[in-house]
């Protein structure tokens, strides 16, 4: 069965095909990646502890959390996320109960993680690990972190942490901004950042993207923001007319468009292939040319829509796909880098 995308003349599964096509149609334009977590320390009687809340609109989270109470949440809706996953911490909460709330979070999809605010050296190292560990277990989210106050007066000390969290899917802010009269640090627009990169579409940067401040704090140097790029670090920059993303790059220094590519693919040909392949179409040549043929007119839709280029689908030939397990080997180019991506899809 040829893996060529033609509308005019489906296969004997064109609902495999259209999953797949509007799995694709989703991503490009941003409607499925919008959800940013968030672990909320401080909110009304109105919500209880240790709970998984989800709010679309800030009118939404003031009623449930308390106007005091929503400003990150209120900062990843303005950075563009469609939908806040809010776990509500308990008081004085110690390290077991941020271990909970990763837990938690395990059983829940969302795209981007963001602290509420607050600056913890140990707990972003936990949670790079965490990162890490769901990647091994196929599950693919960004996190975004910062600094306090402190460590933003020296640009070195958020090289030093981008230095520490090297990590392909953690992007680390090392300034803040001004906005109307008042100073964000680094961990406090971080959820901004956070909203920002999640609603914006796998096709598109967020470099040069405008942030609705009205300054940056500090202020950095040509040659300060040449070190902080270089190191992987997320700077904020006055261009004189507006507040602005410099580069979206993450601590690896991978730009965080090639990295949301990267996780929006492996998440959407795992999902759309359980939902509407697996248990469904039986695994042997016929069914795998189907879904060869389905993934392939995924990646081709990408692939008009400026993402990748050059997409190839096959079965692994290190991986027997028998019984009900099915093994794909994906490779494309990306767009942005213009490097070749191989990916090994396990069904």
């Amino acid at each position: 069965m040829s893996g060529t995308w033609n509308p005019t003349a489906l296969p004997k599964r064109p609902g495999l095909y259209m999953n797949f096509v509007e799995a694709a149609t989703a991503q490009i334009q941003g409607g499925e990646q919008g959800t940013v977590a968030i672990p909320l320390l401080a909110y009304a009687d109105t919500a209880e502890p240790k709970k998984v809340y989800k709010v679309s609109t800030e009118r939404q989270a003031s009623e449930q959390f308390g106007a005091e109470s929503i400003r990150s949440i209120q900062l990843a809706l303005q950075g563009g996320a469609k939908e806040v996953l809010v776990y509500t911490m308990p008081e004085e909460a110690s390290e077991a109960d941020y271990a909970d709330m990763q837990a938690v979070l395990d059983t829940h999809n969302f795209h981007v993680f963001v602290f509420d605010g607050e600056f913890n050296a140990a707990r972003q190292t936990a949670v790079q690990a965490w990162v890490a560990a769901n990647r091994e277990e196929g599950k693919h989210f960004m996190a975004v972190l910062g600094g306090d106050a402190a460590a933003d007066a020296e640009p070195e000390n958020g090289n030093a942490r981008s230095a520490a969290l090297d990590d392909d899917y953690i992007v680390n802010v090392v300034n803040g901004v001004v906005w109307n009269g008042q100073i964000y640090n680094s961990s406090e627009i971080a959820p901004f950042i956070a909203g920002r990169i999640a609603g914006t579409p796998m096709n598109r940067s967020i470099t040069y993207s405008g942030v609705p401040a009205d300054d940056v704090q500090p202020r950095l140097t040509n040659a300060q923001t040449k070190a902080a790029l270089e190191a992987g670090s997320l700077v904020l920059t006055d261009d004189g007319e507006k507040v602005k993303i410099e580069q979206g790059v993450t601590t690896s220094g991978r730009k965080i468009r090639s990295v949301r590519a990267r996780q929006s693919i492996a998440t959407a040909i795992t999902k759309t292939a359980a939902d509407a392949y697996i248990g469904k179409i039986d695994n042997h040549a016929d069914g795998q040319a189907a879904l060869i043929a389905a993934v392939k007119a995924y990646l081709e839709t990408l692939e008009t829509a400026n993402v990748l280029t050059a997409p190839a689908v096959g079965l692994d030939p290190q991986f027997p796909s028998v019984g009900d397990a099915v093994y794909l080997a994906i490779s494309y180019t990306e767009v942005d880098s213009m490097e070749r991506i191989f990916l090994t899809v396990s069904l």
